[in-house]
């Protein structure tokens, strides 16, 4: 029953993604509309998807490179409906549910199996590691996204020909401000993720770290959000510069995600 429900969220989010797309560029309030309601029933029949899973696995479904990506993409629009009904910025959908529609293709090319769980994953710290390293990755996309559009905006306004689409996106002053406090929540959340799995490694692997490549992989990504933020605060990075560095982080987080558990081998591989 899970692997129905998700290919009807796949339909939803590439449904909620043209609906976004063709409202950024029309700007009708019924599109708006239409488009929150499709993107967000899709996040209520994956919600119903991934319970089910849960239910049939018998354990939290987040181990395989099905799974994996499809609760990132959940997570990720998760994000953004709360900012979306919180602060209504609409645009933000266009960027956002396509990120999320990718990773849902991607999650569907991979065995939908469910295969006994190894006895490594059977830990207490599984669901407290992977849900806070997803909620944080889930975060910085959001930066990513906000980083995009600021970077559009920027150079409308630097061309100086100012059209409609200048309209369609929020000011530099809210994407910078976006920026800000995700990246300051992502990186409180990515610290978090590492803590309770160097914790989890020592229970399971007998040390807290082993050089494994995903923990590499986490570290240089922490190690550069670290830096990032220090940047905010203390150096007075804004705008542009934040902006591209928000996207080169999100790329780091997208290898660490998927590139390492494809073309490298360790403790952390996902099975296929």
């Amino acid at each position: 029953m899970n692997t129905l429900f998700f290919k009807i969220v796949l339909v939803f989010y590439l449904a909620g993604t043209f609906s976004y797309l063709l409202y950024l560029f029309k700007q009708r309030p019924r599109i708006s509309k239409a488009a929150t309601i499709i993107l967000t029933s899709g996040f209520v029949f994956h919600t119903i998807s991934l319970i089910l899973r849960y239910l049939e696995a018998g354990y939290t479904p987040i181990t395989n490179l099905y799974e994996a990506p499809s609760f990132l993409a959940w997570a990720i629009v998760g994000v953004y409906l709360f900012i979306q009904f919180k602060y209504r910025i609409t645009s933000l959908g266009s960027f956002i549910s396509p990120v999320a529609s990718i990773l849902t293709l991607v999650s569907s090319a991979f065995s939908k199996e469910i295969v006994p769980l190894s006895p490594i994953l059977r830990s207490f710290w599984l669901p407290i590691h992977v849900i806070l390293a997803f909620l944080g990755d889930a975060i910085f996309a959001l930066a990513f996204c906000a980083g995009v559009m600021y970077l559009i905006q920027e150079h409308q306004i630097k061309s100086k020909k100012i059209g409609s689409f200048y309209h369609r996106l929020p000011s530099l002053k809210l994407l910078d401000d976006i920026n800000h406090y995700s990246l300051t929540i992502g990186f409180l959340l990515l610290t978090m993720a590492m803590v309770t799995g160097s914790i989890w490694a020592r229970h399971a692997w007998g040390s807290f770290w082993s050089w494994d490549a995903k923990q590499v992989w986490s570290l240089l990504t922490w190690v550069f959000y670290a830096a990032l933020l220090h940047g905010r605060i203390n150096i007075g990075w804004r705008g542009r510069v934040a902006a591209v560095f928000a996207i080169l982080g999100f790329l780091a987080v997208m290898f660490s995600f998927l590139g390492v558990n494809t073309l490298l081998s360790g403790l952390h591989t996902y099975d296929r």
